[in-house]
């Protein structure tokens, strides 16, 4: 390697590394990277700055801007209770009805945390309510089942979590491509979001076994606001415009983007700039254009390049093997998942696939498309940031999330990925 690429892979190198131990705060690493990228003259600032150009920055942005309106107009929150009113009538039935409501929400409101910080209060007093007391078993699966369904499903849905969003950024600095929501949808809902739900409800009820003590009263329904109106059209309307992307050809970001200005003028407006400024996660905006830039220098320098060429000699890629390979590019992005955690494997994985589309056979697209389930299936709890959040937030003991993020991987990769396989060849993603 020569000087240039040498200074590139430390600078890549230290900042996954500090981003991985969370040595510093994500976005004072994210910043470094930025200044050290530039001191360095490692690439043109257009390049290491072009995160903030991507639509997936802006994406993140719009996201806390909706899921704002959402909790404020208390539309969410009556959505939830009236849920939770039908969903009382067992412990399985409760916990089918919270990751189902995990899963609907991720389709409306683009923000992992957003949604775990809006549903972890009400399913806590959900349990409170059937009698589920600190440290019941029953408490432990439900408060779970809010972190793993939120982050776990949510893959399958294109704009719904941050490495989804990362991914697709990198795709575009990378290669130029950009993702279209329904197709996606099309491609990993059967089997990431709808299989692999039932298989979480399943892990948890078996897991964590319980039962209702109680039942919730129903409590007269409060006609509905201008507000939550207005908000729900909105809603919808944006929603539809995501389903048919593919059709009128405007990025899902842009989307996103007017339905959050539109939720940000006065008068008509549900957030004010005050609240934007105090309730948006601005540092998770920064983290996130860092890894894109960081992702592209990695693709533009060569450095991708050089990586995928020492993994493709120890890797068992065959064009031969469809299956083969395509189980050795899962098991490659879970590795990196380990390393980098599940927001930094699209911005490590996306400049390799080219050479290991190469290698195996597959198009640049299937082995990208791939990648999703390595980094939806954290086999430690640590590898994804919202199961840490709801950890924290339902006071949950960390071998018992450690349990059911063991149990929910096996049965991923024993069952599902197989499945998964199966579902990409019916499409003719693979031969």
């Amino acid at each position: 390697m020569d000087v240039q690429l040498i200074t590139v892979a430390g600078l890549v190198a230290v900042t996954i590394a500090l981003w991985a131990t969370r040595r510093l705060p994500e976005y004072l690493t994210a910043l470094l990277f930025f200044a050290f990228a530039m001191i360095l003259h490692v690439a043109p600032a257009p390049l290491i700055f072009s995160g903030f150009t991507s639509a997936a920055f802006w994406l993140v942005i719009s996201g806390y801007v909706i899921g704002i309106a959402i909790r404020k107009t208390g539309l969410a929150s009556r959505c939830a209770r009236v849920l939770a009113v039908h969903l009382s009538g067992s412990y399985p039935q409760m916990v089918a009805g919270i990751v189902g409501l995990t899963y609907v929400l991720a389709f409306v409101m683009p923000s992992n945390m957003g949604r775990i910080a809006l549903l972890m209060p009400i399913v806590l007093a959900l349990a409170d309510r059937v009698g589920f007391g600190e440290n019941r078993a029953g408490r432990i699966g439900l408060s779970l089942a809010v972190g793993f369904g939120t982050f776990q499903l949510s893959a399958s849905i294109l704009p719904a979590n941050v490495p989804n969003l990362v991914m697709a950024g990198a795709i575009d600095t990378t290669y130029g491509l950009q993702l279209s929501y329904l197709p996606y949808l099309i491609l990993h809902a059967p089997v990431l979001g709808i299989l692999k739900g039932l298989a979480l409800c399943a892990c948890v009820v078996w897991l964590f076994p319980d039962k209702a003590e109680k039942s919730i009263e129903v409590e007269p329904a409060r006609p509905l606001s201008s507000e939550e109106k207005r908000l729900g059209i909105l809603l919808l309307i944006t929603l539809g415009l995501w389903l048919t992307d593919s059709l009128h050809g405007i990025s899902p970001a842009w989307v996103g983007l007017v339905a959050a200005c539109l939720c940000l003028l006065p008068r008509i407006g549900f957030v004010s700039s005050d609240e934007f400024g105090q309730e948006v996660n601005h540092r998770t905006a920064v983290y996130v254009a860092a890894i894109l830039g960081l992702a592209a220098l990695v693709g533009q320098s060569g450095l991708g390049t050089l990586i995928g060429n020492e993994v493709l000699a120890i890797a068992p890629l065959d064009p031969d093997s469809p299956f083969l390979s395509y189980t050795s590019i899962v098991g490659l992005s879970t590795l990196l998942n380990f390393v980098v955690t599940a927001n930094g494997v699209p911005a490590l994985f996306t400049p390799l696939a080219q050479s290991l589309a190469t290698a195996s056979g597959l198009s640049l697209l299937s082995v990208l498309m791939i990648q999703v389930i390595g980094f939806a299936t954290p086999i430690l709890p640590y590898q994804a940031s919202p199961i840490v959040l709801a950890i924290e937030m339902g006071r949950i003991p960390f071998m018992a999330a450690l349990r059911l993020s063991l149990a929910l991987a096996f049965i991923t990769f024993v069952v599902l990925v197989p499945m998964n396989y199966g579902w990409f060849v019916f499409l003719g993603w693979l031969p």
